[in-house]
């Protein structure tokens, strides 16, 4: 089973996980046999290696990990690998790939290029 886990920083603000969790419901939505899961770095749960144990325990055995960061900052240049590396360990048996960081997508930096330029809704 394939699996994708959105991967943000985290905060106590309840709404603020709410674009989150519409990429990950997007994700399940565009492909229904990939589970989407959130994850979160501090100040929610679940945590990177929570997320990751459910997933193995439903049967992923290929877990991408999606970085909602926009740039290559601490987290994403140094917390980011170290937990990446402790979920290869604890899940020697699962496929774990790391994407690059949203921000440093040529797409995403397109799109957003495009919504600044268009005209705004009424």
């Amino acid at each position: 089973m394939r699996a994708v886990i959105v991967f943000a920083h985290g905060s106590r603000d309840p709404l603020w996980r709410a674009p989150v969790e519409a990429v990950a419901a997007a994700v399940q939505r565009r492909d229904p046999a990939t589970a989407a899961r959130c994850a979160y770095l501090e100040l929610c749960e679940p945590s990177l290696p929570e997320a990751a144990a459910a997933l193995v325990a439903e049967g992923a055995r290929d877990i991408r990990v999606l970085p909602l960061f926009f740039g290559m900052g601490k987290h994403a240049r140094e917390d980011l690998p170290v937990l990446m590396d402790a979920l290869h360990q604890r899940h020697p048996d699962t496929r774990f790939a790391l994407l690059p960081t949203a921000g440093e997508h040529p797409r995403l930096t397109a799109l957003l290029a495009d919504l600044a330029l268009e005209d705004p809704a009424p």
